[in-house]
């Protein structure tokens, strides 16, 4: 299966607590259909302190995202927008369905 979205992908967020919310995907779990989107659905863990000097306390951390929750931001309108996969010259190139046009 071709991947719709992919790393360093503009996506927003379409259903949930965050709703509305928009940001680039810093990492994808194509097995489990999850990615981690900067910004969106941040949660608070406690940590203890590492012996190598890392933080203790309440610490922001970013959780996983189910992939039908984002939806790729088209950069020519601003608009979320599905993506469908053209085949040109023996390869797949993901477009927007929206404007055409390729990413």
């Amino acid at each position: 299966m071709a991947a719709r979205l992919k790393k360093d992908d503009f996506v927003q967020v379409m259903t949930g607590k965050d709703k509305g919310k928009t940001g680039k995907i810093l990492k994808m779990f194509p097995k489990e259909g999850m990615c981690i989107v900067e910004k969106v659905g941040l949660v608070k863990r406690h940590q203890k302190a590492k012996p190598n000097g890392g933080p203790a306390g309440i610490v922001e951390k970013a959780s996983k995202i189910h992939l039908s929750k984002v939806m790729p931001v088209d950069s020519k309108t601003k608009e979320p927008s599905r993506v469908r996969m053209v085949i040109e010259d023996g390869k797949k190139i993901r477009q927007y369905v929206v404007s055409g046009e390729k990413i």
